[in-house]
Formats: structure tokens, sequence, C-alpha cells
């Protein structure tokens, strides 16, 4: 292995999932949320990222399943990672292959150029085969109520005839 990539190896191995407590705030907090829009041979999708770490492939273990033959079992992995300037902001990284360094039969491209992890940023293009694309969105200052008020959605629409009928 590259020393990069198994630098990008031991940080999935060692990022568990004891930090899913910290997940929800976090999002709310830094008014950040970061959304993948999947598009495969079922159609669109679209996944509100969260957690710390997902893995994407056809595999039915996976987080998020990609529907195409050309797709890895295991095809990728994100990772989600805090950003240096800020320690309540967070970005992901998507790396080619499993959590365990296993890459993956196609690879990755990414905006055009094949590349085996890449930082995201908003609107980066994914593309894991044929037909089989993703787009990250980066959506911030978003605000997320914690409750909504249904009357405040309360519309009743009324057909003018049936006014006319219970005059009759």
């Amino acid at each position: 292995m590259i020393g990069a990539e198994k630098n990008t190896a031991q940080i999935l191995i060692n990022y568990t999932s004891s930090d899913c407590s910290k997940d929800a705030s976090m999002a709310t907090e830094t008014n950040e949320n970061h959304l993948l829009i999947l598009e495969d041979d079922q159609g669109r999708k679209e996944f509100s990222l969260e957690h710390p770490i997902y893995s994407l492939g056809r595999d039915r273990e996976c987080n998020i399943r990609l529907m195409s033959q050309f797709v890895s079992r295991r095809h990728a992995t994100l990772v989600r990672l805090p950003r240096d300037n800020n320690s309540r902001s967070y970005y992901y990284r998507i790396v080619d292959g499993d959590a365990k360094g296993k890459s993956s039969a196609n690879g990755l491209m990414i905006n055009g150029r094949k590349m085996p992890a890449h930082d995201l940023k908003n609107e980066d293009e994914i593309v894991f085969g044929p037909q089989v694309r993703a787009i990250y969105y980066l959506l911030k200052n978003t605000e997320r109520s914690s409750q909504t008020d249904s009357s405040e959605y309360d519309i009743t629409l009324i057909n003018p005839g049936m006014t006319e009928d219970l005059e009759d």
C-alpha cells in the first residue's frame, strides 16, 4: 500500500461508531447538511449523511446500496473527518474500496479523474461505473426546527361546485 492510502485505511479502521452520539448535535450546531444524490439502475435516491462512516456497494450489508452489476460489492467508503479550522465542522472523504483497504475492481472517477481517495466538496461528482453516479452537496446555513406546528400547513381547499350542491 502507498503511504497515503495506508493512512486513509488506518483512519477508516480507527474511526469507530462510538462517535455516533454526537451525530445529530453536530449537524444542528454547524448548520451544515451533507447530502448524497445517487443515480443507479433503480433510479434516483437521496441520502442525508449524518453518520461517521458509510460503506457503498452492491452488497446487502452496505449502508448505501448501489444497484448495478458494474459496481463492486464493497465499492467505496465514506468517512467523516473534522475540519482543521473548526472542531464542530466536518467533511466527508470518499475512499475506493472497503474499510480494510481492499480496492474496488473499477475504482472511482471523481470530477472526471480516477482517484483512490478524495475530500468531498460541494457538487463533486462521483462515478462508480456505467450509469452509476452520485453528486455530493454541502448545504450550509440551513436551519432545522425540532418541531413543526402542523397548523401552519393546514389548508382546506373547497371546490366552488360543492357549495352550490349544499344550498339545494
